[in-house]
């Protein structure tokens, strides 16, 4: 009886949130998903203190999460002129990239598992 009522409560709890979150939440749940988002969180740090200095290569520092965020970080190109708009494109870029790449895990992942050679 208490089985069922667990069974009922999952179901309950996985089937009210909403079928992007979940998607979004099962897609960073991958390693693979984490470690690229670290990546680019040590990148924008790196393009940030370089930039505070004065270095001679401070004025490209901030194309490196750009591009390591690209293709959606590029629409950084018809934001408006800001700062913050910068941290906008590579934080939406990395989110989507990281979901793609949790979801491209995901994936493969279930095909192998289910593959098994019989001999």
């Amino acid at each position: 009886m208490s089985t069922t009522h667990k069974e009922t409560t999952v179901m309950t709890e996985s089937t009210s949130t909403h079928p992007v979150l979940r998607t979004v939440r099962l897609a960073l749940g991958s390693v693979l998903a984490r470690v690229y988002l670290g990546v680019i969180a040590a990148l924008a740090i790196w393009a940030v203190v370089v930039s505070v200095g004065d270095h001679p290569d401070a004025s490209f520092a901030g194309v490196v999460p750009l591009i390591a965020t690209a293709p959606v970080s590029l629409l950084v190109i018809v934001l408006p002129d800001h700062t913050s708009m910068i941290f906008f494109a590579i934080g939406l870029g990395a989110l989507v990239n990281a979901v793609l790449i949790g979801w491209c895990a995901r994936a493969l992942g279930q095909g192998r598992g289910g593959s098994k050679p019989t001999g």
